[in-house]
């Protein structure tokens, strides 16, 4: 873990439509994920957020290619840790390289929140729980805030 580094980040989110789109593996560290970064969306006046589930992180980038025409932003939240086969490169990869994709196509900004740790404790330990040293599902709701915030600020042609 970083532990430095993390920018202060403000923003508002009024009058906004956020879809929270969260994997089930790793219930404890994604659920609580989706329950932060539910709270900062909502703490920064985002008007209506709505929550779905996808069985994996696999399954990230088309729930959100699928959805991103009907929010103004998404957070994608995942768990994949590291075991002993080269699953976790090929998984960690294309949710990747798909929520990319999608953002770019799209122009709909999305929030990254997946997590690719080593083990279980990593993952605990960014998940926002009470013993958690980071809280990467917050921090992924308010990044996607702030990015459209700056992209509002820059001047139409």
């Amino acid at each position: 873990m970083a532990g430095f580094g993390s920018p202060h980040i403000t923003a508002d989110g009024s009058g906004r439509r956020v879809a929270v789109v969260g994997a089930q593996w790793y219930p404890e560290v994604t659920d609580q994920m989706v329950v932060r970064a539910t709270a900062a969306l909502q703490e920064h006046g985002v008007s209506q957020v709505t929550v779905v589930r996808v069985p994996g992180t696999f399954e990230l980038p088309v729930a959100c290619r699928r959805l991103a025409d009907r929010f103004d932003a998404l957070v994608a939240l995942g768990v994949v840790v590291r075991g002993g086969t080269p699953h976790f490169d090929y998984v960690c990869e294309a949710a990747t390289m798909g929520l990319t994709q999608v953002a770019v196509d799209t122009g709909v900004p999305i929030g990254f929140g997946v997590l690719t740790c080593d083990d279980e404790q990593q993952a605990l330990d960014r998940a926002g729980l009470p013993t958690s040293k980071e809280d990467k599902g917050y921090e992924a709701g308010m990044a996607v805030l702030a990015t459209l915030d700056a992209l509002d600020a820059v001047p139409s042609a």
